[in-house]
């Protein structure tokens, strides 16, 4: 089975995130913030992580160049409601 991370810090869009994915098969397992998120992709090799940009602890941009450095082919979808680049 396909195993998601989602890294996100608000509880509602993990809930509506891990909802649609697990409807549609996947595995789903969560992280609330940076930190945890950067831990649980090492430890528990995700098919896909969905990374929100802006959490406490570390910064979804921090996580993913850190994960690209151990990781480079792990697929990084960034999630955020920033207005800019």
């Amino acid at each position: 089975m396909t195993k998601i991370l989602i890294v996100e810090d608000e509880p509602n869009m993990v809930s509506g995130l891990r909802d649609n994915f697990e409807y549609e098969g996947y595995e789903v397992i969560t992280a609330a913030d940076g930190v945890e998120g950067l831990k649980r992709a090492l430890a528990d090799s995700p098919d896909l992580v969905v990374l929100d940009v802006m959490m406490p602890k570390m910064s979804g941009l921090d996580v993913c160049k850190q994960l690209k450095a151990k990781r480079p082919s792990l697929p990084i979808i960034m999630l955020t409601a920033r207005g800019q680049e």
